[in-house]
C-alpha cells in the first residue's frame, strides 16, 4: 500500500456518529458525519389525517400479508425468508401497491428483521420468545408508522412543508400525495441539514414526523483535560474538572414523576386519551430537561479545554444479582425507575463528540467511599446524605462531588498531595428554569422564581 496516500482507513459507527478518516500524505483530516432524528408536530392535521390514516392501515396490511407468507414458508421448510424473498414474492401483490415502492420496501425489511431476531433468541435457548405477530385488533388495522426515503418524499424548508407520496391504489384524481405542514423546535433549521429519510409516526392518538438528517463536520479537538461525572437521583449529575465542580439537582425530574405518576392513577382506563395525553407530557418533559442538561454539561466541558468525560457506569442498578429487580422502597424506587441512564448517556454521547470530546464510562466501583483527596477507603465515611468526611485526612466533601472526582482520577489520575480541597466542599449549582428552559446559577433560578436566597 502506497504510504503517501490512504484512501480509507477505517469506518466505524458509535452510537448515531459516523467517522470517515483520510489521510493525504503527512496530514489526517477527521470528517464526523452526524445522523440526527428531529420530531415535528403537524400543524394541518384535519387536513391530512384521513391520508395519513390510508398509509398507516395500507403498511399493518402489508406486514400482516408477509407475515402471513413468511410463517407459511417456516412451516413448510423450517426457514425463515429474508427481506430479499419477500420483496420479490409479494411486489404484485395488491397491498404492496397500496403504498410507494420504498415504504412498502422498508415495511418487509421491518418484518424480516423482526423474524431474524426471534429466530435469534430461539437458537440461543430462549423458549419463551415469540415470533412476531399480525398487527391487527379484532377487526380493525392499527396505524402503523411508515418510512419514506428520497424517492418518496418532497421537502420544502422554505415553508415547512413535505409532500408524502401515496401508492398506485390509494391515488385519487389529483390527490396523489399527502402533503404535511410541519412545526420544528426554534432551535432547528432542516435547511442547514441533508434530509435522508421522512417517518409518518402515530402515538398519543395523533400523527407526526420524523426527520432523519445527515450533515458532515469538521470537529476539533477540545482539549486534553479530563472531566468526572457521577450520577444520581437527588443530584442528577455532579460533574468534576478536578479544581472546581458543579451539580445539577434532579428535583424537577422528580416533581414531575411524583405528579404524572398521581395523575394517571386518577384514570380508570389505561388506553383512555387522557392517559395517553399524560404520559406523553411527562416524556416530552424529561426528554427536554435531558437535551438540555446535556448540551449545557457539553459547553461547560468544552469550555474549559476538556477532551474527555469519565461518566459512572451504572449498568444493573436496576438489578440485584439474581437478575431480579431491586427493591429500593417506595420513593426510591419511582425515583430510579424513572430516571433514564441510559438515554442521557446516549444523549451526552453525540452531543460531545459533535464537539470532538470523547464520553468514556468507568466502573463505579469504591468511588462513593474513597476519599479523592489521600484515597483512604472505608464504608462509615459518608456520614450524612450529602456529606462524605475522611476518617483519615478529615477532609469534608459533597459525597457526589467526590464520587465524580474519583471517577475522573480513573481516567486522568491527579497526585493525591498539597490539592487544595475547598471545591470538593462548595461546588457550583445550577437549577433548571422551568419558564425559559434552561440551567441557570442558582442565584439566578432563584431570582427569576422570587425565592429568597442567602
Amino acid at each position: 500500500m502506497n504510504d503517501d496516500r490512504l484512501d480509507i482507513l477505517r469506518l466505524r459507527r458509535i452510537d448515531r456518529l459516523l467517522y470517515s478518516v483520510f489521510i493525504t500524505g503527512c496530514e489526517a483530516k477527521i470528517q464526523m458525519r452526524v445522523v440526527r432524528t428531529f420530531e415535528a408536530t403537524i400543524a394541518n392535521p384535519r387536513q391530512v389525517s384521513d391520508g395519513l390514516d390510508q398509509i398507516g392501515h395500507a403498511a399493518s396490511k402489508l406486514w400482516n400479508v408477509g407475515r402471513y407468507y413468511a410463517g407459511e414458508q417456516w412451516d413448510e421448510t423450517g426457514e425463515i425468508p429474508d427481506d430479499g424473498e419477500l420483496k420479490s414474492e409479494l411486489k404484485g401483490h395488491e397491498r404492496y401497491t397500496d403504498l410507494h415502492s420504498q415504504p412498502s420496501q422498508r415495511v418487509l425489511e421491518e418484518l424480516a428483521e423482526a423474524f431474524n431476531g426471534w429466530f435469534g433468541k430461539r437458537r440461543n435457548g430462549d423458549d419463551r420468545a415469540r415470533p412476531p405477530g399480525y398487527r391487527k385488533r379484532g377487526d380493525a388495522h392499527p396505524r402503523s408508522s411508515v418510512s419514506f426515503k428520497a424517492a418518496g418524499f418532497k421537502h420544502d424548508a422554505q415553508f415547512q412543508r413535505v409532500r408524502l407520496s401515496k401508492g398506485r391504489n390509494l391515488k385519487e384524481h389529483r390527490s396523489d400525495f399527502v402533503l404535511c405542514e410541519f412545526e420544528l423546535r426554534p432551535d432547528v433549521d432542516l435547511s442547514e441539514w441533508s434530509v435522508q429519510q421522512v417517518q409518518a409516526v402515530y402515538k398519543y392518538s395523533e400523527w407526526r414526523l420524523h426527520f432523519v438528517c445527515r450533515d458532515t463536520i469538521d470537529p476539533e479537538p477540545s482539549g486534553d483535560d479530563t472531566a468526572g461525572i457521577d450520577l444520581g437521583i437527588c443530584n442528577v449529575v455532579s460533574l468534576s474538572f478536578g479544581g472546581e465542580s458543579i451539580l445539577f439537582p434532579g428535583n424537577v425530574l422528580k416533581e414531575d414523576e411524583y405528579y404524572f405518576s398521581k395523575e394517571k392513577a386518577k384514570c380508570d382506563d389505561a388506553r383512555s386519551r387522557k392517559r395517553l395525553r399524560i404520559d406523553q407530557k411527562r416524556t416530552e418533559r424529561r426528554k427536554h430537561f435531558l437535551h438540555t442538561l446535556t448540551k449545557h454539561i457539553v459547553a461547560e466541558c468544552s469550555e474549559r479545554g476538556v477532551g474527555t468525560i469519565a461518566v459512572g457506569d451504572l449498568g444493573g442498578i436496576r438489578d440485584d444479582e439474581n437478575s431480579d429487580s431491586r427493591n429500593w422502597g417506595k420513593y426510591g424506587n419511582l425515583d430510579l425507575h424513572g430516571w433514564a441512564f441510559d438515554r442521557f448517556v446516549q444523549m451526552l454521547t453525540y452531543k460531545a463528540e459533535a464537539e470532538g470530546i470523547d464520553v468514556e464510562p468507568v466502573s463505579e466501583r469504591d468511588t462513593s467511599k474513597t476519599c479523592s483527596a489521600c484515597g483512604h477507603a472505608d464504608d462509615n465515611q459518608r456520614v450524612e446524605r450529602g456529606l462524605y468526611v475522611c476518617g483519615k485526612c478529615d477532609m469534608a466533601a459533597n459525597a457526589d462531588v467526590n464520587g465524580a472526582e474519583n471517577i475522573r482520577m480513573k481516567v486522568t489520575p491527579s497526585p493525591l498531595q498539597d490539592r487544595s480541597t475547598g471545591w470538593l466542599a462548595q461546588p457550583v449549582v445550577r437549577l433548571f428554569d422551568r419558564t425559559a428552559g434552561l440551567f441557570r446559577h442558582c442565584s439566578e433560578a432563584a431570582t427569576n422564581r422570587n425565592i429568597p436566597t442567602r
